[in-house]
């Protein structure tokens, strides 16, 4: 036998993309095309809007004409159902591009006597596919098929027929079916037969009802096996795969600031980085949301838009909080920069909170988004759940450049042990908004924990909270640690005081220098005075004896001239004489 190259490439499973949000990234590519797919769960939990949006998205997005073969709603009933999901049945039954059958049966009409078969249901399964030249169709639900028939052998076989029937027409289908109490489907029979079967639950938690969907089997293709939350809301299905998210956003080196001045020296001069995820966690009252708040408005004022997603206050009571502090967000929200999604955590369950957050980010498309309080989403669901709903959050985040910031409140201990959510490894940057009690009086701090790719600052700050702001003042160490709050502003004061004695005793020293240079100078200059008239005395001595020595001279020419003698001899006038005397 020849031996295959690893390197050969081997047949591709067909699919047909079911054009519903998150499902075709779970079945990776869609449903086996020309094959039965079987979409069973409990009353109330999408199994008959997921096969009519099947038909739908395929009709729409892609082109591919379907039919729906129903046996429990009328084509009337259907359609009214479906337009409260902004499905036009209608319009695409006019267009050509969907057939509705309804199949009637009374199960009281319903025995089993001789031979049970199908052929009728096939002829009218085959003549809506004919009507429209269907690819796609769609048939809800098995049990009115079969409910009134004890014989299981007979159940068996047509279900088999059934199912060979719609793969001989080559039609991607998808059935759906009840839940069994201990298997899939109440006969037991449809997982098997069937080659992708996907399975729908609704349930309670914490009395919150959430919606979940599975992939059970896949034939001949991967796919991925765990449980994902989906939605049902006025866009039909979204189904959210949350371990879908990967690690491939592009980091950039781009800074932004934070709006608040003070903290973008803690992180290096510059702020954070452009699309990583910002963390302030700390307890009640140390001033998150209004860092977030200063946060947002910086975005605005770049002119970039900001998505403020809040989970405890109205947008109006947030910009009425903010004005107090001296910022205004009603400005940046009527020109149309900044908007805000505010919802109760208890108006739905998680899938729900990240679906409508995920449209709105895509209705926005926001630079920056916060989210205050994401400790609020607990009320909803367990650590884990929250937690794995806010790393699909982050991801999606990160994935699209954009910048998140995230509060969380710690509810005891300290607070640089850990955040409620859980999040904080997977953070950027972290920053520990806390408050301390001293002298009666309670005071802010703030810690930069850590910050990825950035040299930031390991100083404890005071920041204070005003009508002018946030502004971040440095905190004073004294003898009994870090002061704040009304000690601060004595130490102020008093490192003020010794500053002013200081520069005091300063000014004097220079003063008495100031005089001593001015006696020494003084003093040499009446000593230089002294001493030029003594000088000056001294050269009129000098002069005043050459010029008796001159007139000396000028006698003793004059003396000489009149004893007949031409010119004086040398020497003095003694030696003249005697000489003269001798001759």
């Amino acid at each position: 036998m020849k031996k295959r190259s690893r390197n050969a490439r081997l047949p591709v499973l067909g699919k047909t993309p079911t054009g519903i949000e998150g499902l075709d990234v779970i079945l990776e590519g869609g449903l086996p095309a020309g094959r039965p797919t079987l979409v069973c769960g409990g009353p109330g939990c999408g199994k008959t809007l997921l096969a009519l949006e099947f038909l739908v998205r395929g009709a729409t997005r892609f082109g591919e004409p379907g039919a729906f073969i129903c046996f429990e709603e009328t084509p009337d009933e259907l359609a009214r159902n479906a337009a409260s999901l902004g499905f036009d049945l209608a319009g695409l039954e006019k267009s050509g591009l969907l057939a509705v059958d309804y199949v009637f049966l009374d199960r009281h009409e319903i025995a089993e006597t001789g031979e049970y078969d199908l052929e009728g249901l096939f002829i009218r399964i085959g003549a809506a596919i004919d009507a429209v030249g269907a690819k796609r169709v769609a048939i809800d639900t098995l049990e009115a098929l079969f409910a009134a028939l004890p014989n299981e052998f007979i159940v068996r076989a047509e279900l088999r027929r059934l199912f060979r029937y719609l793969k001989e027409r080559n039609v991607t289908a998808v059935i759906t079916g009840e839940r069994g109490e201990r298997t899939l489907t109440r006969h037991g029979l449809e997982e098997y037969v069937s080659d992708c079967v996907i399975v729908l639950d609704h349930r309670i938690v914490e009395h919150v009802a959430t919606r979940h969907l599975r992939a059970v089997k896949y034939r001949g293709s991967r796919h991925q096996t765990n449980e994902f939350p989906f939605l049902i809301d006025d866009g039909g299905i979204s189904v959210l795969p949350i371990t879908s998210a990967g690690l491939q956003h592009e980091a950039t080196r781009h800074r932004i600031s934070t709006g608040v001045a003070g903290l973008d020296e803690m992180l290096g001069g510059s702020g954070i980085y452009r699309g990583s995820t910002l963390l302030l966690s700390g307890t009640g009252g140390t001033g998150k949301t209004s860092v977030a708040a200063h946060f947002a408005a910086a975005a605005c004022a770049r002119k970039e838009r900001a998505l403020y997603c809040s989970f405890e206050e109205s947008s109006s009571q947030i910009i009425r909080n903010m004005r107090s502090i001296g910022l205004d967000l009603a400005r940046w929200q009527s020109s149309g920069l900044l908007s805000f999604h505010c919802a109760r955590p208890t108006s739905g369950g998680l899938e729900y909170h990240l679906a409508v957050l995920l449209r709105r980010i895509a209705e926005r498309k926001p630079s920056v988004v916060v989210i205050d309080p994401a400790t609020s989403l607990e009320a909803v669901g367990g650590g884990v759940e929250t937690k794995a709903m806010l790393v699909r959050l982050i991801d999606f985040l990160k994935n699209s450049g954009i910048t998140s910031v995230l509060t969380s409140l710690i509810a005891g201990g300290h607070p640089l042990e850990t955040s409620d959510v859980g999040i904080s490894s997977i953070v950027d940057v972290w920053v520990v908004l806390r408050d301390i009690e001293l002298n009666g009086e309670r005071n802010r701090l703030v810690h930069v924990l850590k910050a990825r790719g950035m040299n930031h600052s390991n100083q404890v700050r005071e920041f204070i909270i005003s009508s002018q702001g946030i502004r971040l003042v440095d905190a004073w160490l004294g003898p009994e640690g870090v002061l704040t709050g009304s000690a601060r502003v004595a130490q102020e004061r008093t490192a003020h005081l010794d500053a002013k004695r200081r520069e005091m005793a300063i000014a004097a020293r220079k003063r008495e220098l100031a005089r001593r240079k001015a006696a020494l100078d003084a003093q040499i200059a009446a000593l230089t005075a002294a001493f030029e008239a003594e000088a000056e005395q001294i050269r009129s001595e000098i002069s005043n004896e050459g010029t008796v020595e001159k007139e000396l001279e000028a006698a003793r020419r004059a003396m000489a001239v009149s004893r007949g003698v031409s010119s004086a001899p040398e020497g003095n006038g003694h030696d003249a004489g005697k000489g003269q005397g001798r001759k």
